[in-house]
């Protein structure tokens, strides 16, 4: 493999990275994208906690419904062709790159009149009014907008270079979250979420070709777009089904439940998976294009895959865990916020589904990298199967407690991954998954037994999360030893260090 010279802060996206390039490259990308997106999820954080004093849970419910209908079509805006140039082990060229843009973008036009179309029905089906109807329009041009930027975004993961592929994003989540507070704030309901969704996909637009200049060219060649498509269309199937799984479920439930009940199962889904979405998603980003490069190498793949989940499991579980002993304190004590004490069993339900998430998603990612899309699509199969056979029973048997048991008993499933994932790499179940778990069991009996004697108020919460992350530390301090503080050492200096 020709090893890359790094004369400036660009790649070449035509050039093979070394092994030694790829594994600087994820750690420092696993670094920067979550050291520098960590103080904007605080924001989101916030601003979440602000959106749901404003806006009632119908209002969400709302939101929640038409962005599971958008992200259901968008699905069919991919053939899976932009996986395919990140995971193809050669060099991509200009060819590849054109007729891939020129594909998504007469697949994006094609769903967005089938999307104007349809909005009568969708209107008198989900009964949302005109300011539903202008979200929904907003959400399918900001489509057209993400698809845009899925070029430059190839490029800059297939370089590893995270640094400025992050950019962009924290520009976009930047402006999102702060136009929406603001017009809640204002009283404009859901046309806040209307304004935050434009706002968005501008700003993502321009910063993601500022940050990877490309110039859009019309091109469609068969014989590249054969090869993509032998990777493309089984990962895009595998991605099919998830969206059915999660966003068509949405979508369905919504006449089940109605908007208040999407509502409640919304938020508990939020900020359940709030943890994932903090720490895991980051991560995902930087394994895909690393795995990929690593196939052929067995030994560094099974090490990089031990400490990814790791990583992702020593940050989420405890996260989630604190989190599900505070939500009763925090509705207690927030002004206007004990409208969504129904959902607080929902939230500990569906957590379930986060803990065995933290660990099995980097495991379908790896599947996905080396090419195993086989079996990550059985597995697709299975939890589609799972989710909507006893989802929407329970729902309509115990409503949106119903649902949230449901996705509980569908996330237990997930222990089949974990040996599939183990046949193909032999990763270290015991390092990644179990130390994690057993810190964080010792930390909920410490904060339940704790908690018992705390009055409910602000300082208790703040005492809960000193002592939690003290008790936590300490546990894996022991188990884990200073291999935690070095390799957070090494990142430090990785992010820091010039190419």
């Amino acid at each position: 493999m020709e090893k890359l010279e790094f004369q400036d802060d660009h790649l070449d996206p035509t050039v093979e990275v070394s092994l030694e390039a790829v594994k600087s490259r994820a750690v420092k990308g696993v670094a920067v994208l979550t050291g520098r997106t960590f103080l904007l999820s605080i924001l989101s954080l916030v601003a979440t906690g602000f959106l749901t004093v404003f806006l009632n849970p119908s209002e969400f419910g709302v939101f929640w419904i038409i962005s599971a209908v958008v992200n259901f079509l968008a699905y069919f805006s991919d053939v899976g062709l932009a996986a395919a140039l990140i995971q193809k082990k050669e060099n991509v060229n200009s060819e590849e790159l054109k007729t891939t843009f020129t594909i998504q973008q007469l697949l994006v036009v094609l769903l967005l009149v089938i999307l104007f179309a349809a909005t009568p029905f969708l209107q008198r089906y989900y009964a949302f009014g005109d300011e539903g109807k202008l979200l929904l329009y907003a959400l399918g041009i900001s489509l057209l907008m993400s698809s845009l930027k899925t070029i430059p975004s190839v490029l800059l993961e297939r370089e590893l270079d995270f640094p400025k592929l992050v950019f962009p994003q924290v520009l976009e989540n930047l402006a999102y979250n702060l136009v929406a507070v603001y017009f809640a704030w204002k009283g404009f309901g859901i046309r806040s979420f209307t304004y935050a969704v434009l706002v968005r996909g501008f700003v993502g637009l321009v910063g993601i070709y500022l940050m990877k200049p490309w110039m859009p060219g019309i091109s469609f060649a068969k014989k590249p777009l054969k090869k993509l498509l032998n990777f493309g269309v089984p990962y895009q199937l595998n991605t099919f089904l998830a969206v059915v799984k999660d966003d068509g479920l949405t979508a369905f439930l919504g006449g089940i439940l109605g908007t208040a009940g999407i509502g409640f199962l919304g938020w508990a889904q939020k900020w359940s998976q709030y943890p994932l979405r903090l720490f895991m998603d980051h991560v995902l980003k930087v394994t895909f294009p690393a795995f990929s490069r690593m196939q052929d190498d067995e030994r560094e793949l099974s090490q990089s895959v031990t400490r990814a989940i790791f990583f992702v499991c020593f940050l989420v579980f405890p996260a989630v865990a604190g989190l599900l002993i505070i939500a009763p304190i925090l509705v207690e004590i927030i002004p206007k916020y004990d409208k969504w004490r129904p959902a607080l069993i929902p939230l500990m339900l569906i957590s379930v589904n986060t803990f065995f998430a933290a660990g099995t998603t980097q495991l379908t990612n790896l599947l996905n990298a080396i090419g195993k899309i086989r079996i990550t699509f059985k597995l697709m199969v299975m939890w589609t199967t799972l989710t909507w056979g006893l989802v929407p029973y329970l729902a309509l048997k115990h409503g949106v407690n119903g649902a949230g048991l449901g996705y509980a008993i569908v996330g237990t499933s997930s222990i089949v991954a974990i040996f599939a994932a183990y046949r193909q790499v032999k990763f270290n179940i015991f390092s990644s998954m179990i130390v994690p778990l057993f810190g964080t069991l010792v930390m909920i009996s410490a904060l339940l037994l704790l908690k018992m004697f705390l009055p409910v108020n602000l300082t208790s919460i703040w005492v809960l999360i000193s002592v939690g992350g003290l008790v936590y530390a300490i546990v894996m301090q022991i188990f884990v030893g200073k291999s935690i503080w070095q390799d957070a050492k090494r990142a430090t200096k990785l992010v820091f260090k010039r190419n």
